[in-house]
């Protein structure tokens, strides 16, 4: 989708002169067991130098166990750092259906990850519109994409954190 924050995020990196590409391999409905699956072979088809991992919000819709989560994400953050990469991992909030417990519990799996070291702790997705109705399709869930340059500007100190991270790597092997 040409209008999708990654596109936009193409577009900025060669308008600033970064020397990035992005690939964008996100599919609607993934879930964390499905990117922990799927990661191992796109690490090694395109090297990536950062990695943005922005699952989980299906996880939680769908209640799975935070201990579950925090395999998957363990899984998929471990595979990043072996393969020299910088991991940007975006915070997930879900919506309170399950009760305060579970969303405490779902929301602090990625907590644990920010405070690791090599992690680049990224923003919720949807901070700053979550709460507004119109700024999602019909079924609640997925930003207009009117939204997508806002997420992108969310992203966008985390996603220059690990450009800076990647380059220091790159100094010291």
């Amino acid at each position: 989708m040409e209008d999708a924050w990654p596109s936009l995020l193409a577009r900025r990196l060669a308008q600033e002169g970064y020397p990035y590409r992005v690939v964008n391999a996100s599919i609607s409905g993934e879930t964390t067991a499905g990117g922990a699956r799927r990661l191992a072979a796109l690490l090694t088809a395109h090297r990536p130098a950062i990695v943005v991992v922005a699952l989980g919000a299906n996880d939680g819709l769908r209640g799975l166990q935070p201990a579950e989560v925090r395999r998957n994400v363990e899984t998929m953050i471990g595979a990043v750092l072996a393969n020299d990469a910088v991991p940007v991992l975006l915070q997930v909030r879900v919506p309170p259906n399950y009760g305060p417990q579970y969303t405490a519990g779902f929301e602090a799996v990625y907590g644990e990850f920010f405070a690791r070291e090599g992690v680049v702790p990224g923003p919720f997705l949807l901070d700053g519109f979550a709460a507004d109705p119109s700024a999602f399709q019909a079924d609640g869930l997925h930003p207009v994409a009117a939204m997508e340059p806002r997420i992108l500007t969310t992203l966008w100190p985390a996603i220059s954190s690990a450009m800076e991270a990647a380059k220091q790597r790159k100094k010291n092997p």
